[in-house]
C-alpha cells in the first residue's frame, strides 16, 4: 500500500497498532523521523531541499532581507514542516525555529499561519497578513494552498498588485499546477518550486509492484524539483 500522510504521528501511531503485514510505502509526504522505519521506502519530495530553493529565490529577490510570513498547511505535516525548516535553515545560515533577524531576516507576529489545507482559509490569511503588515517584504506559501482558488487568490493579490510589480513585495509559493503557472505568467508571485506529482503517480506501481516481489530498494527515492521565474515560465516544466 501507498499511503501520503498529512497527519504523520497520527499516521505512525496507526500502522505501529495494526501492524500490517503487506510492505507500504509513502509517497509525496513522509513518516517522523522516528517512524521511518515502519515504511519500505519514499518516493517523492526533498522537501528540505524544495524549502532551501525557495529560500534561494526569496534572498536573490530580497539580497537585504526584510520582513516574511511563511504560510504552512497542517501542523503536524512533516513534509510542510521539513519545507520550511529548509527555509529557515539556508535564510538563516544554521539551524533555527524562527526567523529572528538573522541576515536582516525577519518573521511578522502573527506568522506562520496554518491552512489546514483550506483554500479559503489560506486567501484570507493573505488578505489579513497584507492588512496587518502594510510594509511586507515577502510571503512564502510553503504550499500551493491559496493559488488553488484562482479567482479568490487573483481578488487577494489585486490589492498589493503595484508592490508585487515593483517587486516591494515578493511572493515564492510551492508547486507549479496549471493554476499556479497562470498566477506566475500574471505577476501574481514571483518564483513556484513545483514538485513532479506526475512523476511519483508514474513510479508509484512500479516501486510497489517491486516491493510485493520482495526487491530492497533505496529507502527515499527523490523525483526531482522543478524552479520556475518569469524569466522561464514557459520551459521550467520537466517533461
Amino acid at each position: 500500500i501507498a499511503i501520503s500522510p498529512s497527519n504523520a504521528p497520527a499516521m505512525g501511531n496507526l500502522i505501529r497498532r495494526v501492524a500490517p503485514s503487506i510492505p507500504v510505502m509513502t509517497i509525496d509526504a513522509h513518516l517522523i523521523e522516528a517512524d521511518r522505519d515502519l515504511r519500505a521506502t519514499y518516493l517523492g519530495t526533498d522537501n528540505y531541499e524544495m524549502g532551501v530553493l525557495m529560500a534561494k529565490h526569496a534572498m536573490e529577490l530580497k539580497p537585504d532581507g526584510g520582513t516574511v510570513c511563511l504560510q504552512l498547511g497542517n501542523v503536524a505535516a512533516d513534509n510542510i514542516n521539513a519545507r520550511a525548516a529548509g527555509f529557515r535553515d539556508t535564510i538563516a545560515g544554521e539551524k533555527v525555529d524562527r526567523l529572528t533577524g538573522q541576515n536582516g531576516w525577519t518573521e511578522v507576529d502573527g506568522c506562520p499561519v496554518f491552512t489546514n489545507d483550506q483554500i479559503d482559509l489560506a486567501n484570507q490569511q493573505m488578505q489579513d497578513v497584507f492588512t496587518a503588515n502594510p510594509d511586507l517584504d515577502a510571503f512564502i506559501l510553503i504550499g500551493g494552498w491559496a493559488q488553488f482558488g484562482p479567482q479568490a487568490y487573483a481578488q487577494v493579490t489585486d490589492q498589493v498588485k503595484d508592490k508585487l510589480d515593483s517587486k516591494e513585495l515578493v511572493i515564492i509559493a510551492g508547486d507549479t499546477l496549471p493554476p499556479q503557472m497562470d498566477a506566475l505568467r500574471a505577476g501574481r508571485s514571483h518564483a513556484q518550486v513545483g514538485q513532479r506529482p506526475f512523476e511519483m503517480g508514474y513510479r508509484a506501481p512500479t516501486v510497489m509492484m517491486e516491493l510485493i516481489e520482495g526487491k530492497t530498494l533505496d529507502p527515499i527515492i527523490y523525483t526531482g524539483l522543478d524552479e520556475c521565474m518569469a524569466d522561464n515560465v514557459d520551459s521550467c516544466l520537466a517533461q
